[in-house]
């Protein structure tokens, strides 16, 4: 009598996956200092410390003339026709202390001038000269602090204006030279090796369409995912693609452990006679985890190869987008010591019937309607790549959970997921 093979191992949870990949993915530590023209998209590594108030004194957020509203409210009574213009300050000069009875000619971001208490902008104040003096008529009495930013309502001298593991957007990069850094410390970028598996990967350009041999395809997921880590931050070599040999996948996956972080591979990590990156990590490192419980995406592979973090995707092109945004993605992050949660659902109503869903939990993709909703690409195939172009979000749905329109269902903007 044969003996069966050995029983599969459940499929895990993905919320449990992401939690055992996270807790592999220790910090980096490698620091470095680069221009903060050039920190779009990095983590930084240190607290910015704001070194001085923003703004440091009270300046004014029109055009207009700083007054003292008292002083306005006692020629209104007096039926003054309007008061004389004692100084002009404009952004960048510092002007002297308002004498009482008169107004100043002030521009936005100067400091008010001391006694002044409001900001009355020029659209509200008529011009007009007497005896050679200029005058303002003021034709709106102001609130006291009308059009006034206070010193440091912006930032205080002392205070942690960007915190260390924030990922660093265009704004944050305003912010840092809002407080005077011109430089900023920064996590180096993550070092990832990507190369693809496959005797049916051809490189567009290397073979035109018409001569494509029977069976064989372009290399769709070499392009995504090298953008995807670039997008990410990281540092990456493409090692091109392997064949479907044994010897051939072990000598990359050798190769690529010598000065990388993180070997990032795509196709190959099945279970079938073609299927050599399960072993080949085997032969030279380990697999602690092993396929998860999505769709699509099933066949993911996390271990080390030397010192090398390794992470295999599958092959088909949807299931490979969507498992690097769910799953390396914030690997990824989390190596850079990035803080901060990652992208959030959103709650939107469905405009279509979902009866038959998988066991497994799903990624549908998806996109908004005009009136709020979202819509479901027709083909929901892991193979259809057109489903990602063609829609802006992934729905997660929960297994064996059908959807009827009007549902409220979970929606991941790729958008946020990318950014």
């Amino acid at each position: 009598m044969s003996t069966p093979p050995p029983a599969r191992a459940p499929l895990k949870p993905l919320d449990e996956m992401l939690v055992e990949l996270m807790a592999f993915a220790e910090p980096l530590g490698r620091i470095e200092t680069v221009s903060t023209f050039e920190a779009d998209g990095r983590v930084l590594a240190q607290d910015a410390v704001s070194a001085l108030t923003v703004p440091p004194r009270d300046n004014s957020a029109m055009d207009g003339y700083a007054v003292r509203c008292a002083d306005l409210a006692a020629a209104a009574a007096n039926g003054s026709a309007g008061l004389p213009v004692s100084q002009r300050i404009p952004a960048g000069s510092s002007g002297t202390p308002l004498a009482g009875g008169t107004v100043a000619r002030i521009f936005t971001g100067a400091p008010v001038p001391e006694g002044a208490d409001a900001i009355v902008m020029q659209e509200d104040v008529e011009a007009f000269e007497q005896n050679g003096q200029p005058y303002a008529r003021i034709k709106a009495q102001p609130q006291p602090g009308q059009w006034i930013r206070r010193a440091g309502e912006d930032v205080t001298s002392g205070a942690v204006v960007l915190p260390r593991g924030s990922r660093l957007t265009p704004a944050e990069l305003g912010m840092a030279a809002t407080i005077g850094l011109a430089q900023l410390q920064v996590a180096q970028r993550p070092r990832v090796a990507l190369f693809s598996t496959g005797d049916e990967l051809v490189m567009p350009g290397d073979v035109p369409p018409e001569a494509m041999r029977p069976g064989a395809i372009y290399n769709s997921n070499r392009f995504f995912l090298r953008a995807l880590l670039q997008r990410a931050g990281c540092k990456v070599t493409d090692l091109g693609i392997v064949p479907d040999k044994r010897e051939a996948t072990i000598a990359a996956l050798r190769d690529a452990s010598a000065g990388h972080d993180l070997i990032l591979t795509s196709g190959g990590v099945s279970v079938g006679e073609e299927d050599h990156i399960k072993p080949s990590v085997q032969a030279l490192g380990h697999l602690t985890l092993w396929q998860v419980s999505m769709k699509p995406g099933k066949p993911f592979a996390y271990g080390r190869v030397g010192q090398s973090h390794f992470i295999g995707l599958p092959g088909n092109p949807v299931s490979s987008f969507v498992t690097f945004m769910l799953l390396v993605k914030p690997f990824l992050l989390k190596l850079m010591g990035a803080s901060g949660r990652h992208a959030q659902p959103v709650l939107l109503p469905a405009r279509f019937n979902w009866p038959r869903p998988d066991k497994r939990r799903e990624f549908l993709r998806a996109r908004r309607t005009a009136d709020g909703g979202l819509e479901l690409f027709p083909n929901q195939s892991s193979g259809v790549l057109t489903s990602a172009v063609w829609g802006d979000g992934l729905i997660d749905n929960p297994g064996s959970q059908a959807i009827a329109s009007g549902d409220l269902v979970k929606f991941y903007s790729f958008a946020e997921m990318m950014g």
